[in-house]
């Protein structure tokens, strides 16, 4: 049979209503096959539409080049919603779509197009005939290298047809564990179309995301890691405390008062159980799913959450990849990952458009933010590829370069979090679900500390700054540098900063800076605000709330200077 390559002549027939970037995405699907000789990859965020891209796939090649085309998936439901959705996106092609699955009790090989279970198929591509194009959703269970049902039936296939061709659609460009999907040496070997989060929520197409606070942590360090992973046993464990449930799930319903449809994922089968009886004497009703759960209960419990009679919903690990519930509003994750991918489609759940919501909160227990990043800007780390940062690491309160195994700073005393000790989250994550997004934070102060700081490897004659450290809580410190030895505009923020806190005249140095302050000649302070920004590396404080200022020191309250004024400065420009 002939390859199937698309014609640079549009199509002809009934057009299928494409928004902007699925047009794109289309165009680049045949680009690539008309000028490579590989297997492209369509990137388009969890509700942003990837079925309509395949919807115009199918079409072309059926109706406009004579071809056949596979749809695969690896659940049941995928299955199921990808007919449900072909129908409803290219209803002229109802009569043309058969199903092959075990699971849906059809077997049927004649249609142009055919959906079919993975597990159904991998040994039977003979039975099946030739396709020209096999178009695989959630492509990011793909298997890595090796012997995999996808690779099984991909090598059959090229037996009986050695032109057909695989098209790839996913979310996430990488697998549930670690690792990019695409590589010379994968099934997929080229993203040849990406569309961001962001800009689909820019655009209108994605529902906007709210991040909420929390600072309370637990220590994590006894897990482990088992194929990128956690252990799950050992999750649950942590997470099934029951100070810990009833915590999070008071702030779960103190954030969702106004919320409408709350998806929570946890930790295992007796920490969802537990999550769902806490709730419930709270008040409230949880509804319950597993992989165990019987399909009848499951669909009903489903159907009223869908419905809106059913507020809470607690989920072990089934309601990831495929699930479609557009009034969620807000997800809550009560479990740590070291998945990038399973972190972005559990707050994917929250993506999609409904009239009932303005935003989807997330609400994260696992610190899967802080560990992964926001979801359009996450971290991956590719294993296989052996490549990785060096072995240093930037202090955030001195600014010196050390070496990654310190566990406290050298030059500063600043204390270093463990790789392997990662932390969960008793209360929300304040960290944005997406970068830019800006949380400000407002802390009470117990006590402020003043030192003169010197920059690490500096020359002597290096001006040196005074350290400010606000203590707002057991451990939990925020901190500042003012530069009175500098010159131009780092002084001028520094006369600022001292003349809104102080009658003293300005100091030259800071060590007289730090003798003034530790003398009680500066205002006390009562609260800061502190500015994060996701994606950034560090916090910074950008608001006070002062005490009264104190009289000189020497009485001398007539010669205070009242013709300095506090200027204005760029509060993104860092001058040290």
């Amino acid at each position: 049979m002939q390859s199937l390559l698309p014609s640079t002549e549009a199509p002809s027939g009934t057009a299928i209503t494409l928004r902007p970037y699925q047009v794109d995405a289309v165009a680049a699907v045949y680009e690539h096959l008309r000028c490579r000789d590989d297997n492209p990859c369509v990137v388009i965020p969890t509700a942003g539409g990837k079925t309509p891209v395949m919807a115009s796939i199918c079409r072309d090649a059926v109706t406009q080049w004579n071809g056949r085309v596979l749809i695969l998936a690896h659940v049941k439901e995928l299955l199921e919603q990808a007919v449900d959705k072909l129908h409803t996106t290219a209803p002229d092609l109802w009569n043309r779509i058969g199903v092959y699955s075990a699971g849906l009790r059809s077997r049927d090989t004649e249609h142009p197009i055919i959906v079919a279970g993975i597990q159904s198929v991998y040994r039977r591509a003979a039975d099946l005939d030739a396709f020209d194009l096999i178009l695989v959703d959630e492509a990011h269970m793909l298997p890595p290298d090796g012997e995999g049902m996808y690779r099984t039936f991909l090598a059959e296939a090229k037996v009986v047809n050695p032109n057909v061709r695989l098209i790839g659609l996913t979310a996430t460009p990488y697998r549930m564990t670690t690792g990019m999907i695409c590589g010379p040496d994968n099934l997929l070997n080229h993203v040849c179309y990406e569309v961001g989060v962001r800009e689909l929520i820019v655009q209108g197409y994605l529902c906007p995301l709210k991040t909420k606070a929390g600072r309370r942590k637990v220590d994590t360090s006894e897990l482990h890691l088992r194929g990128g992973e956690f252990v799950a046993v050992e999750v649950e464990a942590l997470m099934d405390d029951d100070s810990l449930v009833h915590s999070a799930c008071r702030e779960i319903v103190d954030y969702t008062q106004d919320r409408h449809s709350v998806l929570i994922f946890s930790a295992g089968v007796q920490h969802a159980l537990h999550v769902q009886r806490v709730l419930g004497e709270m008040g409230h009703e949880c509804g319950f799913v597993c992989g165990e759960t019987l399909p009848f209960e499951r669909a009903e419990t489903l159907r009223r959450f869908k419905d809106g009679d059913l507020k809470y919903l607690v989920n072990v690990n089934v309601l990831t990849t495929g699930f479609d519930a557009p009034n969620i509003d807000c997800v809550a994750l009560l479990r740590p990952t070291m998945s990038p991918g399973l972190y972005y489609q559990m707050v994917g759940r929250g993506f999609r458009l409904d009239p009932s919501k303005e935003n989807c909160l997330i609400l994260d227990f696992g610190g899967n933010i802080l560990r992964h990043g926001p979801v359009d800007a996450l971290q991956i780390d590719d294993l296989a590829s052996g490549v990785g940062e060096a072995p240093a690491k930037e202090c955030p309160q001195c600014q010196a370069m050390i070496h990654a195994a310190y566990a406290t700073c050298p030059e500063c005393g600043h204390g270093f979090p463990s790789p392997q000790r990662e932390k969960h989250d008793q209360q929300a994550s304040t960290a944005g679900v997406l970068s830019g997004e800006v949380t400000e934070t407002d802390y009470e102060v117990a006590e402020t500390y003043y030192s003169v700081h010197q920059k690490r490897d500096a020359p002597d004659d290096h001006p040196r700054t005074m350290r400010v450290d606000y203590r707002c809580g057991f451990n939990d410190y925020h901190s500042e540098w003012v530069c009175p030895e500098h010159t131009g505009y780092a002084r001028q923020k520094f006369d600022a900063w001292w003349r809104t806190r102080s009658n003293e005249p300005f100091p030259d140095t800071a060590a007289e800076a730090v003798d003034l302050a530790e003398a009680g000649a500066l205002a006390p302070v009562q609260t800061i605000t502190v500015r994060s920004v996701a994606g950034e590396k560090y916090d910074r404080i950008t608001g006070y709330q002062l005490g009264p200022i104190p009289p000189r020191l020497d009485g001398d309250d007539e010669h205070i200077d009242d013709d300095v004024h506090e200027s204005v400065w760029p509060e993104d420009d860092i001058p040290f």
